[in-house]
């Protein structure tokens, strides 16, 4: 009898320590210097404020970009239009696919679609569309300069550099360097001397290539913390702005500036009713004011600083 009941309370201990590794590994990690990083980024103050809200008559927003000129263009369920910088129309195009992203440089507007990029004059007229390029396209975001064009195709995770005729000059993520892309987020940027911004999401870090796919840096790491990229693939969309760059994330829903070494610099908006699994699109022009476009709720937010 002894022997027996012995034997059950073992078999009972080795029962309750699988059950502990079991909850122990599968519970979210919690250590001190995560929860002093949580309490950090929630104590910074924003710097930027909402000064004004728009909402887009010619159906759901997706896409946003701004000219120098302070031309507001939007993109969503097929359409491309353009505001003047009070916000009144100019021109509406319709397109016959949703366009996914927006850019533009000198007098032309750079749209995507899925599979396409539409080609569009300061005017409003589609002057040209370049692709397909691959089957199963997921284009995400495009971004052009004086001499290259480049897009970023999720759903075949590489980085496409073109010339301004819309030919392939080179694919950026074959191989070796393959980008790690777990959801249709998936932003890159060209600067002016044609160094390439990429939004490596999986690995929650943008990374510095040549425009021949060399990897010349990155920053970022995974996190909460104000310099860190939460969830699983982040920063869902980012921007060039004159001294550094302006992320967008989704699962925490925030927005914040980080200098040219990916640094920190403050937070545009932290606290706020964002669905969270839905980030803003961005764009700026002088990094002065900035433009993001909500899909939740088809509206355009404009953030000055306070």
């Amino acid at each position: 009898m002894n022997k027996k009941f012995v034997a059950i309370v073992s078999v009972l201990i080795i029962l309750a320590f699988i059950g502990y590794m079991i909850f122990d590994s599968i519970r979210p990690e919690r250590s001190a210097g995560n929860e002093s990083k949580t309490s950090t980024a929630d104590s910074i103050p924003e710097a930027w404020q909402i000064s004004n809200e728009f909402k887009t008559e010619e159906g759901a927003l997706k896409a946003v970009t701004v000219s120098p000129a302070g031309n507001i263009y939007l993109g969503g369920d097929s359409f491309v239009s353009c505001y003047n910088k009070d916000l009144k129309l100019v021109w509406n195009l319709k397109t016959v696919s949703p366009v996914t992203s927006l850019s533009n440089y000198g007098d032309t507007i750079l749209a995507s679609t899925m599979d396409l990029i539409l080609v569009i004059s300061s005017k409003g007229d589609k002057i040209d569309e370049w692709g397909p390029f691959e089957d199963n396209s997921i284009i995400t975001c495009v971004t052009s300069n004086r001499s290259n064009v480049a897009f970023a195709d999720a759903g075949n995770k590489m980085v496409f550099i073109l010339d301004k005729k819309g030919m392939v000059n080179r694919l950026i993520g074959q191989n070796d360097g393959q980008f790690v892309i777990p959801s249709p987020y998936f932003d890159v940027a060209l600067d002016q001397d044609n160094t390439l911004f990429v939004a490596n999401t999986g690995r929650r870090r943008v990374e510095t290539r040549s425009k021949d796919g060399v990897l010349k840096g990155y920053f970022g790491e995974p996190g909460t913390a104000p310099g860190a990229f939460c969830g699983c693939c982040n920063p869902a969309h980012f921007i060039l702005i004159p001294d550094g760059f302006v992320t967008a994330e989704k699962g925490i829903n925030r927005i914040k500036i980080l200098n040219r070494k990916g640094e920190f610099v403050e937070w545009v908006s932290s606290k706020n009713d964002f669905v969270r699994y839905l980030p803003l699109d961005l764009a700026s022009a002088d990094g002065k004011t900035i433009y993001a476009a909500n899909p939740a709720d088809s509206k355009l937010y404009i953030f000055t600083r306070k």
